[in-house]
């Protein structure tokens, strides 16, 4: 909490209590930032065989401006170094703004602008975070290479979850809500009782 002390002590005192959530930054175009994002050519399927050959999955994450679950993935799921550094690990992200005119070159070889992506891959809500893993690099379309989806924002337990999902390779056998059951039966067995709210 920022008190008085804080404020009156000055600069090395403000470093300590800066939010973490203070490291995204807000774009001209209303979204926010991270610089671990991937700087891209919007060439998805070039985008994934890049990853891919690091031994990474590619995420591409739809926002909006003033998306107030935008806003929280960012100031709380991204803040979180375990979620932040999993990601850096296992994945490029690349983010697309679901209302933008940028022109996006699709799996499938299509040409369209951000807005139209979204509409073709049935983007209603942001955040929405899509997840392709290594293993589907040279797909030659999006739904061939889709692992899983997040529609909307989840709170850090089941975000971290839904990259572990992916990149460990269980989406190939179970159900998600399976995978959750049984890492909460393993963290219940360690004794850990995790924070999912």
């Amino acid at each position: 909490m920022l008190t008085r002390r804080h404020l009156l002590a000055g600069g090395a005192a403000l470093a300590l209590v800066r939010p973490a959530w203070a490291e995204a930054i807000l774009g001209d175009d209303g979204l926010h930032k991270q610089d671990w994002f991937l700087d891209s050519f919007l060439e998805l399927g070039d985008d994934l065989n890049t990853a891919a050959a690091g031994d990474k999955g590619l995420i591409v994450l739809f926002e909006q401006a003033g998306c107030p679950y935008c806003r929280e993935l960012h100031r709380v799921n991204f803040a979180r170094p375990e979620i932040r550094d999993y990601l850096i690990a296992h994945f490029d992200v690349v983010q697309l703004d679901m209302w933008g005119s940028r022109a996006v070159l699709d799996f499938d070889g299509e040409e369209l602008e951000e807005r139209a992506l979204a509409a073709k891959w049935g983007v209603n809500f942001t955040p929405t975070t899509v997840l392709f893993p290594s293993v589907s690099a040279g797909a030659a379309d999006r739904a061939a290479a889709e692992a899983f989806r997040l529609p909307g924002y989840l709170k850090p337990f089941h975000y971290l979850s839904a990259l572990e999902y992916v990149s460990t390779g269980a989406y190939r056998d179970q159900p998600f809500q399976r995978f959750l059951q049984d890492k909460f039966a393993t963290l219940r067995a360690q004794g850990i009782d995790p924070d999912v709210w």
